[in-house]
C-alpha cells in the first residue's frame, strides 16, 4: 500500500479530496470544502507534474489558505451588498419604520394603540392626535411605535 502511494501520490490527494468533500456534504458548515478542493487540485497537479512530498504539502496548505481567503472576500462583499431590510428579518417593529397608517382611535396625551395588520401596537406621539389622522412610524422602542402626523 505504501509503495502504491509513493509511486502514485496523486491517488492519495484525489482520495483525500474526495473524502473531505464527502464529509463536507454530511456536515455542511463549509470547513472542509476548501481543504477538499485544495486536495483535489494538488492531486491533479501532482498527476501532471512530478512534485516532491515537501512541495505537495506546501501546495496543499497554500491552496487551502488561498481558497478560504478568496471565499471570505467574496462572502464579505455579499454581506455588504445585502439589502438593509434583510438585517431586520425577525424584527417586525423595525420593519414598520417609515410606513404610514391611519389611526382608528384618538391618541390622548400622545399615547394610545394602533392596529397594524392583525395586531395592536402601543403608540407614542409628541402631540394628541385624533382618529382618522394619517401617521408615519418614525421609530420603535421595544414594542412601542413612535409616530408623527403626516402633513396633508
Amino acid at each position: 500500500m505504501i509503495e502504491m502511494i509513493v509511486l502514485h501520490p496523486h491517488i492519495l490527494w484525489l482520495s483525500l479530496g474526495g473524502l473531505l468533500l464527502a464529509a463536507e456534504m454530511l456536515g455542511g458548515n463549509g470547513y472542509l470544502l476548501w481543504s477538499g478542493v485544495a486536495a483535489v487540485i494538488t492531486g491533479i497537479v501532482v498527476w501532471l507534474l512530478p512534485v516532491g512530498w515537501e512541495w505537495q504539502g506546501v501546495m496543499f496548505a497554500v491552496l487551502t489558505l488561498l481558497a478560504a481567503w478568496l471565499w471570505w472576500k467574496w462572502l464579505a462583499k455579499r454581506v455588504r451588498e445585502q439589502k438593509p431590510a434583510d438585517s431586520q428579518l425577525n424584527q417586525r417593529g423595525k420593519q414598520l419604520v417609515g410606513r404610514r397608517f391611519v389611526l382608528e382611535t384618538d391618541l390622548i396625551n400622545g399615547r394610545g394603540h394602533m392596529r397594524v395588520g392583525d395586531s395592536s401596537w402601543p403608540v407614542n406621539a409628541s402631540e394628541d392626535l385624533t382618529s382618522g389622522t394619517q401617521v408615519e412610524v418614525v421609530a420603535v422602542e421595544g414594542i412601542t411605535l413612535y409616530v408623527r402626523a403626516v402633513p396633508r
